[in-house]
């Protein structure tokens, strides 16, 4: 399991926002922590836009639905993914025929990485992306609003908080970042 440094040691309360604003006021920066330093406390996920999703310019528009659902990022970056990542990261579907298309996709053009952490961001990730085959997607998910097939369905989401470790750990070995999200006490009781 990834584990987190944590900037603060005690859970969220009335009055973290002052905590950050003196930090930044401070230069106090958010910091890298290893990819192996995850709380228990803070569930993540894996977010990749593939590069279907990269070529049309979905990329702004999926960070802000994420944004907007109140999720903390963790980690982002752009990415060309070498071969063995992608089989690495697609190993549960090497059995599968289209393994090898899928990792031959994968590895076409660049992606976005991204970990965003949060209280159910697995299961509501999964929920906000949609159904793999975009046909049977809900209008309003990711894939229901901009996919129309598998082989392009646009975004990946880890389907479990421990594939979600494995996935960030994978895809990010330079770590992840720390930092204080000031909204949190308008999010969280």
């Amino acid at each position: 399991m990834l584990a987190q440094k944590q900037i603060r040691a005690t859970p969220f309360a009335a009055g973290p926002a002052p905590r950050a604003a003196v930090r930044m006021a401070q230069g106090v920066r958010a910091r890298a922590r290893p990819a192996a330093a995850m709380s228990v406390r803070a569930e993540i996920s894996y977010i990749m836009v593939k590069p279907d999703g990269v070529q049309r310019g979905l990329v702004g528009e999926i960070i802000s639905r994420f944004e907007r659902k109140g999720y903390k990022m963790a980690a982002l970056k752009l990415y060309q993914t070498p071969r063995d990542v992608a089989e690495e990261h697609y190993k549960d579907l090497s059995s599968k025929p289209f393994y090898k298309d899928l990792v031959n996709y994968i590895v076409s053009g660049p992606v976005v990485c991204m970990v965003w952490e949060g209280k159910g961001v697995v299961a509501t990730a999964r929920k906000m992306i949609g159904a793999t085959n975009p046909l049977a997607s809900e209008p309003g998910t990711i894939r229901g609003d901009f996919a129309i097939e598998v082989g392009r369905n646009v975004i990946h989401g880890s389907d479990s908080p421990e594939n979600g470790e494995r996935e960030a750990a994978l895809w990010f070995k330079e770590g992840l970042v720390s930092w204080d999200q000031t909204m949190t006490p308008w999010l969280k009781e």
